[in-house]
């Protein structure tokens, strides 16, 4: 082997970008809980080739991605992960690790990861789209490069000591049920699978399961100068083969000591090894018809990183900016792209893919790809219809997945799934506003009847599993958690088979709403008005006399009786507040405004509720009774204004939280980025409009961050003009819509669909009188009389 040197590029800010790609930084919330990972990835790929850090316990991965900038010691490099993803991690499946030392004890028996793991420094470490490069302090030099299901490798070893690889098959980041590899000395191949799933496993049994196997084949440039195997705490020289997973332990994290793998020696004349590795979650057959079909025998690094690079630039060039400075351009680019990295492409490329009954499926009609890591509580607010404004295909494609995984599924939607199981996370029914966002934004091409005739089943007839505690809290196992109690009281009780009461009762009601519009499109009338009265039920909670400061939305006990309350409580809201939650009818905003007392007193209460007791913002970490856009149950408040007739402060909201939690650092992002959810609000964000409405299209309008903007979609263009924008001016002051006077805080959902152009007259103070007419302010969809 010829030796070489790993040369990094420069900064990734260095320089004048000229693509879109350029603008990305990686790395941008990888600290403080974002929990996005920096390695490669194509738009919405299978496979995900990223470190995996230490921070000293082997069972234990540094974050859900696999990836915490201060954890500055890698301890491999895995082949799938999930970005933004709360709990104790998920995938980060097959880590190769390069090693420069003997390997003479088990990798797995290490515990605290000081043999077999490395150092490094940020100085030494390159993330740029589709192109993650890092020298290890042990002298090796490593390169990553993904194409969809399949990726490729460079790991650059120093002359002068052992050249080892692990393949740790055994060590997903919540370990596995079972894992094989295999070594084919003479054709330079390894071959292997795991066996894992147990995505928040140690929060309830429910979970502590495997649901899903990943097949890898793996193609080397370079002759293998020895091999070695070990499983569990055995060491095997020379074996060419391992069989055993971690298991899952008693807490539901991998069992110390467990495990298996093969090594690869190289020999210690230093050099440079090369390898492509395609992935399958099907069979090896398929990982290796992927691998050949993507990544050509001979093909180079640099051709795998150019066609990524092409592709990210597409994806990211739908959206075109012009001005705003560097800081803000590449936090808008990173947010855009963070949002198109899931769902991620199950499918293989001969169309099949395994489903939630553990058969072989094809993809088959107008379905293109099958689609997979659908976290539904989150992304159901904003980037599932991000994604389907630009991609109505890939939209349809999604709508249609969760449909066939569902079918799949006796039945049950899951609210998150991953991979080829359901995990149950989190809580309400979210697959329904996400079909009916994903229709409305443009994504038609699925089986809408189909869909719509399930989900009305699931609301109407509870099963086993609605009845169930099993996986309570965090991973109640129903669909529609307590049905019986949401049919009988028209409400969810403070005490039910639910995650929280009150939070279930705002999110079933959300889901009955969107339920409503999906009835509507599919020319259900009666079935409209039902949903739509049901939608309603949230009033069911509202306690008029539940603070001094008025009304409230509470647990309520199965009586009919309110419980104690006040509104810093959490006692049946999910990961929020009474406080937070209160704001959480977004498709009945003026409804929810007259049970507060009228516009005034809502917007009173909104100013306490962005504002600390001396007047300044509170944004995030102000305490249960203020705002918290780190997290999903907030983000949509500062949009309410527009209902009340005051869209200033909407806009000056907005902006504050743009410019203030909001930039290019590793701790960029507020709050877990939840599989792109938190990302998509900033790109809509800064675009100066957001889908307040679950599962329709409207549009309510803050104020662009750029002063020129354009979103591409097939001949039916968006175009943002704000020449103001650059003085960081952020309030409305005139708007025309293609070219005549508009003064709604809001576009129709025909603006979505069919395109136009947006010109603002933005000025640096604001104007209390645009907007202001409540007779045009966004729309609301109170229980039909």
């Amino acid at each position: 082997m010829a030796g070489t040197t790993l040369v990094l590029a420069t900064p990734l800010l260095a320089g004048e970008a000229t693509q879109p790609a350029d603008e990305v930084n990686p790395l941008i919330g990888s600290r403080h809980g974002g929990n996005t990972y920096p390695g490669v990835v194509m738009p919405f790929g299978m496979l995900q080739w990223s470190p995996e850090n230490t921070r000293g316990k082997h069972t234990h991965t540094a974050s859900p991605s696999g990836y915490q900038y201060d954890a500055t010691r890698i301890r491999g490099f895995s082949l799938t992960h999930l970005s933004g993803a709360g709990c104790a991690g998920a995938s980060g499946d097959v880590p190769f690790m390069p090693v420069t030392t003997a390997v003479t004890s088990s990798p797995s028996a290490d515990a605290t990861d000081a043999v077999y793991a490395s150092d490094f420094t940020h100085a030494d470490e390159q993330a740029k789209v589709g192109d993650y490069r890092v020298r290890l302090a042990n002298g090796v030099g490593v390169e990553l490069a993904a194409a969809t299901r399949s990726g490729m490798a460079s790991f650059s070893f120093p002359a002068g000591k052992p050249a080892n690889l692990l393949i740790r098959a055994s060590d997903s980041e919540l370990g596995s049920s079972d894992a094989n590899v295999t070594v084919d000395k003479a054709s330079r191949t390894v071959r292997g699978s795991v066996t894992s799933g147990n995505f928040c496993g140690y929060l309830a049994k429910a979970d502590q399961r495997s649901y899903y196997t990943l097949y890898f084949v793996a193609e080397f440039d370079h002759a293998f100068a020895g091999t070695g195997a070990w499983q569990d705490a055995a060491v095997q020289p020379g074996h060419t083969s391992a069989r055993g997973g971690t298991g899952y332990g008693a807490k539901g994290f991998p069992d110390a000591g467990k495990g298996s793998g093969v090594w690869l020696d190289f020999g210690p004349a230093g050099g440079t090894v090369q390898v492509r590795v395609g992935i399958s979650y099907v069979s090896l057959a398929n990982a290796q018809a992927n691998l050949d079909a993507e990544i050509a025998r001979g093909a180079t690094l640099a051709q795998v990183h150019a066609r990524n690079r092409e592709a990210w630039n597409d994806a990211l060039g739908k959206i075109v900016i012009q001005g705003g400075t560097a800081e803000q351009r590449t936090t808008f680019y990173t947010a855009l792209y963070h949002s198109l990295l899931h769902p991620n492409i199950y499918s293989d490329v001969n169309g099949e893919y395994l489903g939630f009954d553990g058969k072989t499926h094809r993809v088959d009609g107008r379905q293109q790809v099958q689609y997979a890591n659908f976290s539904g509580w989150d992304i159901y607010r904003s980037q599932l219809q991000l994604l389907t404004w630009l991609y109505p295909k890939v939209g349809s494609d999604i709508a249609q997945s969760l449909y066939n995984q569902a079918q799949q599924n006796h039945g049950e939607w899951d609210r998150w799934t991953h991979n080829s199981g359901g995990t149950h996370v989190m809580s309400g029914d979210p697959a329904v506003p996400s079909l009916a966002a994903i229709d409305a934004f443009g994504g038609h091409d699925f089986d809408l009847r189909g869909a719509y005739a399930s989900l009305v089943k699931a609301a109407t007839e509870p099963t086993a599993n609605d009845l169930s505690d099993d996986g309570c809290n965090v991973e109640c196992v129903g669909q529609r958690p307590s049905l019986d109690q949401w049919l009988k009281l028209h409400y969810i009780a403070t005490k039910s088979h639910a995650w929280g009461g009150a939070a279930e009762t705002l999110e079933d009601v959300t889901a009955d709403f969107a339920l409503s519009q999906l009835a509507a499109r599919v020319g259900d009338t009666e079935g409209e008005r039902r949903f739509l009265a049901r939608a309603g039920y949230w009033r069911n909670l509202f306690n008029p006399k539940a603070a001094p400061e008025g009304g409230y939305i509470q647990n309520r006990n199965e009586d009919g009786s309110w419980p104690a309350f006040t509104p810093d409580t959490d006692d049946g809201f999910v990961e929020a507040s009474a406080a937070v939650y209160l704001w959480m009818v977004p498709f009945d905003v003026h409804g929810l405004f007259e049970q507060l007392g009228g516009r005034d007193k809502a917007v009173a209460r909104l100013d306490r509720f962005f504002h600390d007791a001396q007047g300044h913002w509170a944004l995030t970490g102000a305490g249960p009774l203020h705002a918290e856009l780190d997290n999903e149950p907030s983000i949509g408040t500062p949009w309410l204004y527009a209902f009340a007739g005051q869209p200033g402060k909407t806009q000056e909201a907005v902006r504050v939280v743009l410019n203030t939690i909001w930039k290019n650092a590793p701790e960029g992002i507020p709050g877990n980025d939840d599989l792109g959810e938190m990302s998509s609000w900033y790109v809509w964000s800064a675009l100066g409009m957001y889908p307040a409405i679950p599962g329709r299209a409207e549009l309510v309008l803050g104020s662009p961050l750029f002063p020129h903007a354009v979103v591409r979609r097939a001949g039916d263009d968006v175009v943002i003009d704000a020449p103001a924008a650059a003085s960081d001016a952020p309030f409305v002051h005139a708007l025309s819509v293609d070219g005549k006077p508009h003064d709604q805080p809001w576009l129709p959902a025909s603006f979505a669909t069919k395109g136009g152009h947006l010109d603002f007259d933005l000025r640096t103070t604001p104007d209390t009188a645009w907007g202001s007419d409540v007779a045009k302010a966004p729309p609301s969809f109170p229980p039909q009389s």
